[in-house]
């Protein structure tokens, strides 16, 4: 499966242009095809027009909260030749779809490791619906002015998704519902501003507590010293670092605050459960340092890697990832983990 790699330097405007200009084909054939396929995963029509008032609300608390990263939307929409709404919609359609939208079949499992003893690793699987691993990129960034250059994993225009920066900070990530969601920072786009303004778990957690996200996630975070989970639930923060140094998440909450306030579906909640014990026994049965490849044999063992099942509408896993912090190197198997070869991309 073919990677687009996008290599870009300059100010907010100059790096979405890049990004805008070296996908604009594939970005305006997704866009056309039922609207960023969106048509395919919903019951009901959507139309632009009908989502103008929501994606509006979205980029107005965006653009107040994080302007650069509201300025780069403006550059990949310059860029790819598309109107600014079109690319906003591209950053916002897990929003408006919402967390009831469509059906779930598993969202991402992580694990991180860190400590004197380890290797630094944050390794996740990438489950997403839609077949959107056909508009797979790499962005390797590096603002003006900024001490240091952001590479991240992008699907069909985003901004973001997880990644890591050139001060050794990774940051991945998991989706859990507590039904409360609501415009604000969106999560991919408020780990492109972490991985842009920290250069450690530190900062990061810092940086996360001022902001407003549109909508319920884990984060886990890594760097040459920590592993943690950051679990986000309505507006409310709970930052978990497990005395072992191995942060291990799926799709449920795992602080007993958040733990009543959980919306997942029963079946949901045993695929999650079951993708949980089987990763954190993945963990614990590799060595302090381990390779890539063999963190890659724990994410392509199912339950934790979902195989193609034949519905456009359910999550599978169309990407695994392996980032290492000390060595600045990003690790990708595109599409399923058991199928697609590694590229290596360096931060």
């Amino acid at each position: 499966m073919s990677v687009a790699y996008v290599k870009a330097v300059g100010t907010p405007f100059e790096l979405g242009h890049a990004h805008g200009a070296a996908l604009a084909g594939p970005l305006r054939a997704f866009l056309d095809d039922g609207l960023a396929r969106l048509d395919h995963l919903t019951d009901r029509p959507l139309t632009l027009t009908g989502l103008l008032p929501s994606i509006s609300a979205y980029r107005a608390a965006i653009a107040a909260a994080v302007p650069d990263l509201a300025e780069e939307v403006a550059g990949l929409a310059a860029g790819a030749g598309i109107s600014e709404d079109e690319a906003w919609l591209l950053q916002l359609r897990r929003e408006v779809m919402g967390y009831t939208g469509v059906p779930t079949a598993g969202d991402c499992t992580s694990y991180a490791r860190s400590g004197s003893a380890a290797r630094p690793v944050l390794a996740q699987t990438v489950d997403l619906n839609a077949d959107i691993d056909s508009h797979i990129a790499v962005l390797s960034l590096a603002r003006a002015g900024a001490p240091r250059r952001v590479t991240v994993l992008s699907f069909a225009g985003l901004l973001g998704y997880l990644g890591m920066n050139s001060d050794g900070l990774a940051i991945g990530l998991n989706l859990v519902t507590d039904g409360r969601w609501r415009p604000g920072i969106t999560p991919y786009l408020a780990i492109r501003h972490l991985l842009d303004g920290a250069g450690s778990v530190d900062e990061a957690l810092e940086m996360l507590a001022g902001l407003t996200l549109s909508s319920s996630r884990n984060l886990v975070l890594c760097d040459r010293r920590r592993a943690v989970y950051a679990e986000m639930c309505g507006t409310e923060l709970r930052v978990t670092e497990p005395a072992a140094r191995e942060a291990v998440h799926t799709n449920h909450y795992l602080h007993e605050d958040f733990i009543p306030l959980d919306r997942q579906s029963a079946p949901d909640r045993v695929n999650s459960d079951e993708r949980l014990e089987a990763v954190a026994k993945g963990l614990a049965g590799l060595g302090p340092q381990a390779a890539p490849e063999e963190h890659f044999g724990v994410l392509s063992r199912p339950p934790v890697c979902i195989a193609a099942h034949g519905d456009f509408r359910l999550e599978r896993t169309v990407a695994s990832v392996v980032m290492l912090p000390g060595a600045g190197e990003l690790h990708l198997r595109a599409g399923d983990p058991n199928h697609g070869a590694t590229e290596v991309f360096a931060v």
